[in-house]
């Protein structure tokens, strides 16, 4: 994730591409506090063809706020576990908890989870490689126990990543959130059977590994996020990001991959219903 300028403005409203599922988002971290928070992002993302979001939790209070906020409006589904950075508070109690919020029906992936090799030693707190790597077996453990898809951080991580995965065994349905590797990675996620999931980073004039490696991806593997608030689009990057912001990616994805920006809406539409099971 990369932080936020509070100095500029909310981007401007994208013309509709279709209708469109935000594969990741943070409400909480939007600003939503409550059900009319909730109600008003989605209303704004509405208005230009998002039809749902998945909320992301990456501690437990974010979990539980996830949990409500998809009670809150029918557009919401939500996914729980602990961020890797977070992974030292996976206590005994909180994978208790988690157990219980991963059974609610309206969770609809275990996430975010995996390994974050770039925090520790910058960030206070955060949790080592060792802590992440158990906290991530476990995670994909619970995946596999609910049947739902596990969807995986990855930074600077990558043979991490595969080395857990193939040590514990993938769960069926594995979504790679915020795809940000090369080529190479991109080749064993998709031969896997993979999803990979792009944001706003697609449309970064400098992601040169990204955008070839979104060339790689068959249309039946790929998903869209915002990532927000974090990772908004060419040319908004650094104003707050938000779930009405997905039209631009998709455009630039489109762009990268030499397809229209209205089958791109199609194609990862029809993908997040088919993954998330959602009917929206």
């Amino acid at each position: 994730m990369c932080g936020v300028s509070s100095r500029r403005e909310r981007p401007p409203a994208p013309e509709s591409v279709g209708p469109l599922i935000d594969a990741h988002t943070h409400l909480d971290a939007c600003g939503a506090s409550d059900a009319d928070d909730v109600h008003a992002i989605l209303d704004r993302a509405e208005a230009v063809g998002v039809t749902a979001v998945v909320t992301i939790a990456d501690d437990l209070d974010s979990a539980r706020w996830a949990v409500e906020a998809a009670d809150w409006d029918s557009r919401v589904y939500a996914a729980v576990a602990l961020h890797p950075t977070r992974a030292n508070a996976l206590t005994d109690a909180a994978r208790a908890e988690l157990e219980v919020l991963a059974g609610h029906p309206r969770v609809v992936a275990i996430g975010e989870t995996g390994m974050d090799l770039y925090w520790p030693g910058k960030l206070d707190g955060c949790a080592e490689p060792a802590e992440q790597r158990e906290a991530f077996a476990w995670h994909v453990d619970l995946a596999k126990r609910t049947g739902k898809p596990l969807m995986i951080h990855n930074r600077d991580a990558d043979s991490a990543v595969l080395d857990v995965l193939a040590t514990e065994g993938a769960p069926e349905t594995v979504i790679f959130h915020c795809f940000s590797s090369g080529p190479d990675m991109a080749r064993t996620c998709v031969d896997a059977g993979w999803l990979l999931s792009l944001s706003g980073t697609v449309s970064f004039r400098n992601a040169h590994e990204l955008r070839e490696a979104a060339t790689l991806i068959p249309p039946g593997q790929l998903l869209v996020e915002t990532d927000a608030p974090f990772l908004t689009p060419h040319p908004f990057r650094g104003a707050p990001n938000e779930s009405y912001c997905l039209p631009y990616t998709v455009r630039a994805l489109a762009e990268v991959v030499g397809r229209s920006a209205v089958d791109v809406a199609r194609e990862t539409m029809e993908n997040a219903r088919r993954t998330y099971g959602i009917r929206s």
